[in-house]
């Protein structure tokens, strides 16, 4: 219970605080360092490649195209 009651007055503090605090705040609680690296876009090769089995890449591209026009 002490524990709650840390966290919302914590909460009620940070309410009050400018902008620029709120940042330094955040970044103390989760300091970016700690995000995963950035993926690279080859890692999607092959990703919904069962979704497309037995389509047309032509006849998807043509029905496409005139559905602009309707």
């Amino acid at each position: 219970m002490a524990m709650q009651t840390n966290l919302e007055a914590l909460i009620e503090v940070a309410k009050h605080l400018s902008d620029e605090e709120r940042k330094k705040l955040v970044e103390a609680l989760h300091p970016r360092s700690e995000s995963p690296p950035p993926r690279h876009i080859a890692e999607m090769r092959g990703l919904g490649k069962d979704l497309w089995q037995g389509i047309d890449p032509q006849d998807y591209l043509n029905a496409e195209r005139d559905s602009w026009d309707n």
